[in-house]
């Protein structure tokens, strides 16, 4: 998706802002080529990859932010190489291993599998930002799946991250496939509730639009609070993208 995105954009073009505050395209992609790197130091070496994790979080949670700062002088061809490279790697090292493998991350350690689906997460969501800064057109498919699977199941760490009190209760949610089908998850005899589409849903958990800016019904205190707060990502609480139109939620 990215690599489609990017290959054929001019250099100067690679200094355009994205919908992330005071990030470029080029800061997007580079972020995608770090994290890669370090989704796979964390299974080849997880004490390496703790100890540069420390390191990284001991200086603040603006990391990400930093990160970015320290890559912006590499020149686009370098950069686009390291992408792809980085890329390969993380295809070729998860390959090869058990999905329930444990492995460290910058939040709390997590399955191979479930590793794996936050990369697809974060290459869905950094490349939308790309995306909508070019103008071009993301088709929503079957693989939201797993993004949306993720969203579900980072309610409880979006509450404790904000040292929140987790909702006692469950939230169901019924999210429209892009292929015509229904993606259910939690109890059908529950008041708090999300419906609506795969894609805003998926929108929502990632940060990129608030969900009075979508078209998700939600309902119940529980899940009105969850969908303010939602965030599959690791790293530092984010208030996420602002409110862009006047909306109001049952």
């Amino acid at each position: 998706m990215v690599d489609g995105l990017v290959a054929s954009l001019e250099a100067s073009d690679w200094g355009l802002p994205t919908p992330a505050e005071r990030w470029s395209i080029h800061d997007q992609v580079s972020h995608l080529a770090f994290f890669d790197e370090q989704a796979v130091l964390a299974v080849a070496s997880p004490t390496r990859f703790r100890e540069g994790a420390q390191a990284l979080i001991g200086a603040g949670m603006d990391f990400p932010d930093r990160i970015a700062e320290q890559y912006r002088s590499m020149p686009v061809p370098d950069l686009l190489e390291w992408f792809r490279a980085s890329r390969a790697e993380l295809l070729r090292v998860f390959g090869g291993l058990d999905g329930a493998t444990r492995v460290p991350w910058f939040g709390p350690d997590m399955s191979l599998m479930s590793s794996a689906t936050a990369r697809l997460m974060e290459t869905w969501a950094h490349g939308l930002d790309i995306a909508e800064t070019i103008g071009a057109e993301v088709v929503a498919s079957s693989r939201l799946h797993h993004i949306a699977h993720l969203g579900v199941r980072t309610l409880g760490f979006s509450f404790s991250l904000r040292n929140r009190q987790v909702p006692t209760g469950e939230v169901r949610v019924e999210l429209e496939a892009p292929d015509g089908g229904t993606w259910v998850w939690g109890p059908p005899d529950v008041a708090d509730t999300v419906r609506g589409t795969a894609l805003d849903f998926c929108l929502v958990v990632t940060q990129r639009r608030h969900f009075l800016d979508t078209g998700l019904d939600v309902r119940g205190p529980a899940a009105r609070s969850w969908m303010a707060i939602a965030q599959a990502f690791a790293g530092a609480a984010s208030d996420g993208r602002p409110q862009r139109t006047v909306g109001a939620a049952s």
